[in-house]
């Protein structure tokens, strides 16, 4: 184990511009994967990473010492940080200090959708993607096609939200949507709450695509009419219309459970 305890090293000021810069994020081809969950998530997943970064004091943890021995049975680098030079790499508060950094998978895109998916057109806030992407792996899904405008599925606050669902997914960044939606060779489904089919009431025993919007504006008008269907969930009370994430939740279990009877 290496220890570094200068502010003006030069890894550690990479460490600083990759926790800060989304840019530099993309840049480089790397993601820092923050806290105990989503290293032990790694290591399960995907194997060993680049790089095991520690403070000094979360050495005294049972789960961290069980993650930074792994590490070092795997030859990966494991290099610690007094606690006030860690701070500036972790952006999670309160948490136990420990962050992997790791080359962000780039899968090959197929040419068509031929199995279940999920299209997210402009979904703007890291929650509610982060959710999503958790829904889509804990249903079975494991495309996921991010269109322009849509959050960077690899920022701090959708890989917590997500808690680990990267890992078991295959997420393609800047997708053209539209030729996807025409080139697809299984059913697309659109989410609306204007629509007049019912979720309920469509047959999801067999692959389909969901398309989920922009928070506000909804699925473009482009991807609604090339969708195969318009689909809204049904739900009761004042409420206007449900949450992406609840939404995309809601139509992934359907169809799991459709897909199981």
């Amino acid at each position: 184990m290496k220890t570094i305890t200068s502010r003006d090293n030069a890894f550690y000021k990479e460490l600083k511009q990759l926790a800060t810069s989304s840019q530099a994020r993309r840049k480089a081809g790397q993601s820092l994967l923050d806290g105990v969950h989503l290293c032990q998530a790694w290591l399960d997943l995907k194997g060993a990473p680049d790089h095991c970064l520690v403070s000094e004091d979360a050495l005294s943890n049972p789960e961290v010492r069980a993650i930074v021995r792994r590490c070092e049975e795997l030859h990966t680098h494991v290099t610690a940080f007094p606690e006030a030079l860690f701070g500036a790499i972790s952006q999670v508060e309160h948490g136990v200090n420990i962050a992997f950094l790791a080359q962000t998978p780039r899968p090959q895109q197929p040419e068509a959708i031929t199995e279940s998916a999920v299209l997210l057109d402009g979904v703007q806030d890291p929650g509610n993607v982060g959710s999503i992407l958790r829904s889509a792996g804990a249903a079975g899904i494991r495309q996921v096609y991010c269109g322009p405008g849509t959050a960077f599925c690899w920022s701090p606050k959708v890989l917590r939200a997500a808690m680990g669902a990267h890992f078991v997914l295959d997420i393609f960044e800047n997708a053209d949507l539209p030729a996807l939606v025409r080139a697809a060779r299984v059913p697309v489904l659109a989410t609306s709450g204007y629509a007049a089919e019912q979720l309920y009431e469509l047959d999801l025993s067999a692959p389909v695509a969901w398309v989920l919007g922009h928070e506000g504006q909804g699925v473009s008008q482009e991807l609604l009419d090339l969708a195969t269907h318009r689909v809204a969930v049904p739900h009761a009370g004042q409420v206007e219309s449900l949450n992406v994430a609840a939404c995309a939740a809601v139509c992934f279990f359907e169809q799991l459970r459709q897909s199981r009877r």
